[in-house]
């Protein structure tokens, strides 16, 4: 179960990532060494590195957000579905009774949130990863135009879910 505990950690750093960024740097670097056991040790100070650690890990931090909402309601949805989708059975998976419709929805909304807990950890990984090459000595430079690509895709994928029908 250290394995569940890990995954938890990594993904709660994610979602932290997100009001981190705006705090002063000695508090981000205090962060991974409280909620993860790994210490970045700090570069020389640079305003912009500090910068641009705000605005990648915060836009970062606000996509492991919304995945999070995105899980949520998705479980959501899926426990109760006959309360919010219940009218149109015959275009749904697992219709066209409500009985198959409901069944189907619920594995999916709560047998995904493992994936989901995965992805979040996964971007909690990826936050330590873009702290360690922003703000740490010793850190790899590719996270930098990775979270820019990150960014980029979360407003795609906000915006597609916004205009979906």
């Amino acid at each position: 179960m250290s394995w569940l505990r890990a995954l938890l950690r990594y993904a709660a750093y994610a979602l932290r990532a997100l009001p981190l960024a705006a705090r002063r740097i000695p508090t981000r670097l205090r962060a991974p060494r409280r909620m993860l056991g790994e210490s970045v040790l700090p570069h020389k100070f640079s305003a912009l590195r500090s910068v641009s650690h705000s605005v990648l890990s915060g836009g970062v931090g606000l996509l492991a957000w919304f995945l999070a909402f995105l899980a949520i309601v998705a479980a959501f949805r899926g426990v109760c579905f006959p309360l919010v989708a219940g009218d149109n059975l015959d275009g749904s998976w697992g219709g066209p009774s409500l009985a198959g419709a409901w069944a189907v929805h619920a594995a999916l909304g709560v047998g995904l949130l493992p994936v989901w807990l995965l992805i979040l950890a996964g971007l909690g990984v990826f936050q330590l990863r873009l702290t360690r090459g922003l703000l740490g000595r010793k850190g790899p430079r590719w996270p930098a135009p990775v979270a820019v690509a990150l960014v980029a895709g979360g407003v795609l994928l906000f915006v597609a879910w916004l205009r979906q029908a």
